[in-house]
Protein backbone atom coordinates (compact mmCIF):
# COMPACT_ATOMS: atom_id res chain seq x y z
CA UNK A 1 0.00 0.00 0.00
CA UNK A 2 1.64 3.40 -0.98
CA UNK A 3 2.15 5.91 1.90
CA UNK A 4 0.44 8.93 2.58
CA UNK A 5 2.41 12.42 2.55
CA UNK A 6 0.97 15.05 4.50
CA UNK A 7 2.28 18.60 4.12
CA UNK A 8 2.04 21.98 6.32
CA UNK A 9 2.08 25.56 5.20
CA UNK A 10 2.48 28.29 7.46
CA UNK A 11 1.71 31.43 5.28
CA UNK A 12 3.01 35.28 6.12
CA UNK A 13 0.01 37.03 7.90
CA UNK A 14 -1.28 38.82 4.44
CA UNK A 15 0.00 36.34 2.45
CA UNK A 16 -3.05 33.28 2.83
CA UNK A 17 -4.59 34.16 -0.47
CA UNK A 18 -1.15 33.97 -2.43
CA UNK A 19 -0.53 31.21 0.00
CA UNK A 20 -4.20 29.67 -1.36
CA UNK A 21 -3.66 30.41 -5.02
CA UNK A 22 -0.56 28.43 -5.51
CA UNK A 23 -1.89 25.33 -3.99
CA UNK A 24 -5.07 25.61 -5.60
CA UNK A 25 -3.26 25.97 -9.17
CA UNK A 26 -1.11 22.35 -8.10
CA UNK A 27 -5.20 20.37 -7.52
CA UNK A 28 -5.67 19.91 -11.20
CA UNK A 29 -2.02 19.07 -12.56
CA UNK A 30 -0.90 16.55 -9.92
CA UNK A 31 -4.15 15.09 -9.85
CA UNK A 32 -3.85 14.31 -13.72
CA UNK A 33 -0.54 12.66 -12.66
CA UNK A 34 -0.82 9.06 -14.11
CA UNK A 35 0.69 7.81 -10.16
CA UNK A 36 -1.34 10.45 -8.47
CA UNK A 37 -4.15 8.39 -6.25
CA UNK A 38 -5.14 11.64 -4.05
CA UNK A 39 -4.49 14.90 -3.66
CA UNK A 40 -6.64 16.94 -1.46
CA UNK A 41 -6.28 20.60 -0.05
CA UNK A 42 -7.17 22.06 3.28
CA UNK A 43 -7.16 24.98 5.35
CA UNK A 44 -7.39 25.27 9.23
CA UNK A 45 -6.74 27.93 11.60
CA UNK A 46 -3.82 27.36 13.87
CA UNK A 47 -3.75 27.58 17.80
CA UNK A 48 -2.04 31.00 17.33
CA UNK A 49 -4.90 31.93 15.04
CA UNK A 50 -3.24 32.04 11.98
CA UNK A 51 -4.05 30.41 8.79
CA UNK A 52 -2.67 26.89 8.18
CA UNK A 53 -2.99 24.73 4.70
CA UNK A 54 -2.87 21.24 4.16
CA UNK A 55 -2.70 18.66 1.71
CA UNK A 56 -2.59 14.94 1.72
CA UNK A 57 -1.17 13.47 -1.07
CA UNK A 58 -0.81 9.26 -2.21
CA UNK A 59 1.16 8.29 -5.11
CA UNK A 60 1.65 4.77 -6.70
CA UNK A 61 4.41 3.79 -5.41
CA UNK A 62 7.87 6.23 -4.80
CA UNK A 63 8.62 6.27 -8.57
CA UNK A 64 5.07 8.03 -8.79
CA UNK A 65 5.86 10.45 -5.93
CA UNK A 66 9.40 10.88 -7.64
CA UNK A 67 8.18 11.63 -10.94
CA UNK A 68 5.53 13.92 -9.18
CA UNK A 69 8.30 15.84 -8.06
CA UNK A 70 10.11 16.47 -11.35
CA UNK A 71 7.15 18.24 -12.79
CA UNK A 72 7.36 21.59 -14.02
CA UNK A 73 3.88 22.37 -12.01
CA UNK A 74 6.09 21.04 -8.85
CA UNK A 75 9.20 22.92 -9.51
CA UNK A 76 7.13 26.14 -10.15
CA UNK A 77 5.22 26.08 -7.05
CA UNK A 78 8.27 25.16 -4.98
CA UNK A 79 10.00 28.19 -6.58
CA UNK A 80 6.89 31.13 -5.88
CA UNK A 81 5.38 29.77 -2.41
CA UNK A 82 8.57 29.94 -0.54
CA UNK A 83 8.53 33.61 -0.31
CA UNK A 84 4.81 33.35 1.11
CA UNK A 85 5.48 31.32 4.35
CA UNK A 86 6.77 32.14 7.75
CA UNK A 87 7.73 28.81 8.43
CA UNK A 88 9.57 25.78 6.31
CA UNK A 89 7.32 23.42 4.15
CA UNK A 90 6.69 20.80 6.61
CA UNK A 91 6.83 17.37 4.81
CA UNK A 92 5.89 14.31 6.44
CA UNK A 93 5.65 10.44 4.67
CA UNK A 94 3.28 8.51 6.68
CA UNK A 95 3.69 5.32 7.11
CA UNK A 96 0.24 3.05 6.75
CA UNK A 97 -0.51 0.80 9.74
CA UNK A 98 -4.26 0.24 9.66
CA UNK A 99 -5.96 1.82 6.92
CA UNK A 100 -9.22 1.98 5.23
CA UNK A 101 -9.21 2.00 1.86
Amino acid sequence: MANLVFVQFHPKPGSEQAVEAILRGMVVATRQEPGNELYDLYRATATSGGTVFALTERYRDQTALEAHRATAHYQAYRANIIEHLSAPIDVKILESLDVRR
